[in-house]
């Protein structure tokens, strides 16, 4: 009798996958085990409007109870699988049940990579990953004064703007030259440093991070390299992630930069597959092997394992986009713009509608857009097709991109 599809990590990747296996037609046992005990859930909105009391829990949750039900899924909230047998395609939860499957997904997501210097074990000191501590920081933020930000990327600047929303006193220190300074070209890092100290931020860039200081076991400042102390009841420290690959390669299988996976997600075992930000796959617009962290990803690779599975395999090859929303800006990003070589400027960086485009030799690579939808919309459809778009032709606004789509 044929044992299904177990997906292990309930986060975005993990439902997909479920859903996707049964919109693909997949008609087998379909269970998803998930380590917290809560339902999946969106987690872009823990850094924003969930901590703001502006999204509630019916807004957050992808789907309510009945639809596991109903679409046939095992939900299985608050367990934790200790253990595969791939011999014996077996999975075993702590509670000591076992499940056996003919087809594995490993949707085990990433954790948040853990601040090294002394005293960030203090009471105060937060992270931000799951529902569970989206709700700590929103209890903490109701009583601070003073809020330190560590790390100047997504999540560390969508804290920022959060808790200076609420009128908090927020500094923010990102050890780099710039903020954001992995994904984005320097004027929009100046743009972001520019918007979040006309909102009162005080954001420092090379300012590395040397100690915590607290008292009685609570945080009171943080304490820079260069001898600087910050004051702090609270410290919000998003300075990335690191992927769960302990399960994998307990399990035996090969890992990287995440789990190894090949075109169509499968991982050196093809009865098992890995999606989301735990995948380390091959990706054209990366030009070699990447990881990615995005919903859009978790999503895209879900969907393709599970055609997989469904008996539909064909190559991943999405184009990967990502967003952030601070104060009310929203940058949008299409592809990958890693080892660009030119830059070119559409639209006005002074009214905050602007759009950079990031070539390497003749090729559109990436293109960023701050409060500029429709350039974005187009930008994803210009990559998908691998149009030939020159840098005159963005400079030009008179040019209609949208026509160069073949």
């Amino acid at each position: 009798m044929p044992a299904g599809a177990v997906i292990i990590g309930a986060g975005q990747a993990g439902f997909e996958a479920a859903a996707s296996l049964r919109s693909a037609g997949y008609g087998e046992h379909v269970t998803l085990v998930g380590e917290e005990p809560h339902l999946p859930y969106k987690r872009p909105p823990l850094s924003k409007g969930f901590v703001l009391d502006k999204q509630g829990m019916d807004e957050i949750e992808l789907r309510p109870a009945a639809f596991y039900d109903h679409h046939r899924v095992e939900m299985i909230a608050g367990e934790r699988v200790v253990d595969v047998d791939r011999r014996e395609r077996r999975v075993r939860l702590a509670s000591g049940r076992a499940i056996a499957y003919d087809a594995l997904v490993l949707a085990v997501g990433a954790r948040n990579r853990s601040l090294p210097v002394d005293g960030a074990e203090l009471d105060g000191v937060l992270y931000l990953r799951t529902l569970d501590e989206s709700r700590e920081i929103k209890s903490r933020l109701q009583d601070a004064k003073d809020v330190a930000v560590i790390g100047g990327g997504f999540i560390g600047l969508e804290l920022a703007a959060v808790a200076r929303s609420l009128g908090k006193s927020v500094t923010v220190l990102e050890a780099q030259p710039r903020l954001m300074p992995r994904v984005v070209a320097p004027v929009i890092s100046q743009f972001y440093r520019e918007l979040h100290a006309s909102r009162g931020v005080n954001v420092l860039c090379g300012a590395t991070v040397s100690e915590i200081c607290g008292a009685a076991g609570k945080v009171h400042s943080v304490l820079t390299a260069g001898g600087h102390a910050f004051p702090a009841d609270v410290v919000l420290v998003g300075i990335g992630v690191v992927p769960n690959v302990e399960l994998a390669q307990g399990m035996g299988l090969t890992v990287g930069n995440g789990i190894v996976v090949d075109e169509q997600l499968r991982t050196t075992d093809p009865a098992i597959y890995a999606v989301g930000d735990c995948a380390d796959h091959p990706n054209a617009f990366a030009g070699g092997r990447v990881r990615l962290e995005s919903v859009q990803n978790a999503c895209d690779q879900a969907r393709c394992a599970a055609a997989a599975i469904a008996g539909h395999s064909a190559p991943y090859a999405a184009v990967p986009w990502f967003w952030t929303d601070q104060f009310d800006i929203r940058l949008q990003m299409a592809g990958l713009s890693q080892r660009h070589d030119l830059t070119v400027i559409r639209g006005n960086a002074e009214l905050q509608k602007f759009s950079v485009f990031y070539f390497r030799g003749p090729d559109l690579i990436a293109v960023d857009s701050i409060n500029r939808p429709a350039d974005h919309m187009t930008a994803r459809r210009l990559l998908a097709a691998h149009a030939a778009v020159t840098p005159d032709d963005v400079a030009d606004e008179s040019v209609d991109l949208k026509r160069l789509v073949r």
